[in-house]
């Protein structure tokens, strides 16, 4: 709806724009054909006044169509003198345009032509314009603007720039609408195809784990431990793809509801060394340990969620580090209303480019910056929701050693 009220908007103002540019066209018409007129009678005016005439009280001129004009001098005229008038008056005029003349001849009974003048071509051509005679006139000259239109145009560069910038900007519009919706249906269909693929997946890994674990119970199996060593991979191995399928779908459902949070008054520094236990027992070799400023820390958080945000930063860390991984998590006090919680690793560090990528869904670091991971690049995609949602800032850095800190700002 946005989308339309905005295109509507830009069209109206392009439509007016044009309305306004088709009347300064007219008015720069009829302010040519005032200056037209006036330089015209100032021409009659030094005809008469080299034949030592008087100027006569009727008006001389008469305007047959937008670019052509009839001169009645009613008294004899040199041709090289018209000529010689009409180009300095038009040069004292300012009128720059190119134009042609012809003169009636009392002897043939026909309109002769003159010359074409032009003030910005070396070279003068003739036109193939038919001077029609008018009748009861004798001493008349005609003259014809060809560039007329032209000169108009020339004249409001302001306007014509203007509505250019303005069908630029819409059709910049259009394509971004275009784009938009293109994306959103691409967008749709991934969210479509993921959501098929992982139900899909998540019946025959169901199978697998109800037939592994019966397998695992089994007597012959414990008693063979090259059986049992490869049920039980059996087993890690499944547990794991259902548990990064069932985060495929948490993120796609996010997506489209993001998840309820249920905040209540939290210790922080107890969370953080729950999680830190848990996350030991399943890395063994990880050295994981806190450190705070004060004895406690009360915040105002989602339990759940914000244990899961933990693990995800802590696994991520220990994935991303070539060497015995080691994270300590920083609680410190930055203002009465703030807090930041630091998790800093010997990890192999990233670039400045992919600090800000990192949180982007599905964005993996190439595997040339260290080893291979597994995973679906969702994990600091899920970590920045949640903070989001918890209306706190995180931000991530790495250090010229290398190492990976992750910065999380939030208010008390």
């Amino acid at each position: 709806m946005a989308l339309l009220l905005g295109l509507v908007a830009i069209i109206g103002i392009l439509v007016m724009q044009l309305v306004w540019t088709r009347q300064a066209f007219t008015t720069e018409g009829k302010k040519f054909g005032q200056q037209v007129h006036i330089t015209l009678l100032r021409v009659v005016d030094r005809l008469y006044h080299y034949n030592n005439n008087v100027f006569p009280l009727k008006n001389p001129i008469n305007k047959i169509s937008n670019d052509y004009y009839i001169v009645n001098v009613n008294n004899d005229f040199d041709a090289d003198v018209l000529e010689y008038c009409l180009r300095t008056e038009f040069e004292q005029s300012n009128l720059l345009t190119d134009f042609e003349y012809a003169i009636y001849n009392c002897g043939s009974d026909e309109m002769v032509y003159g010359n074409y003048i032009s003030f910005g071509e070396k070279e003068r051509k003739k036109s193939a314009f038919h001077f029609p005679k008018q009748k009861n006139l004798v001493y008349y000259f005609a003259i014809r603007f060809p560039k007329e239109s032209n000169y108009l145009l020339g004249s409001m560069k302001f306007w014509l720039a203007l509505t250019f910038i303005l069908i630029v900007i819409l059709l910049i519009y259009l394509y971004s609408i275009f784009t938009i919706l293109q994306q959103k249906k691409y967008s749709e269909l991934q969210k479509d195809f993921i959501n098929n693929m992982t139900h899909e997946f998540k019946t025959p890994l169901s199978s697998i784990l109800i037939a592994s674990n019966y397998l695992i119970k089994q007597d012959n199996i414990h008693n063979n431990p090259r059986l049992e060593k490869y049920t039980r991979i059996i087993i890690e191995q499944s547990t794991k793809l259902n548990n990064h399928i069932g985060k495929i779908l948490d993120i796609a459902r996010s997506d489209e509801t993001p998840p309820e949070l249920h905040k209540q008054k939290t210790d922080l520094l107890l969370l953080l060394r729950k999680a830190v236990d848990s996350m030991e027992q399943l890395h063994e070799k990880a050295i994981l340990k806190t450190e705070s400023e004060l004895p406690e820390y009360w915040v105002s958080a989602d339990e759940f969620h914000f244990t899961n945000l933990v693990y995800n930063l802590i696994d991520n860390s220990v994935k991303y580090c070539n060497t015995t991984p080691e994270i300590t998590i920083y609680v410190r006090k930055i203002n009465p209303n703030k807090l930041s919680i630091e998790f800093a690793d010997n990890g192999i560090g990233l670039a400045k480019k992919e600090l800000a990528l990192i949180f982007n869904k599905f964005y993996r670091v190439p595997k040339q910056k260290g080893t291979d991971v597994n995973g679906f690049g969702l994990g600091l995609y899920y970590v920045k929701k949640i903070c989001q949602l918890h209306q706190w800032e995180i931000k991530a850095e790495s250090n010229a050693a290398g190492g990976l800190s992750v910065f999380i700002l939030m208010p008390i």
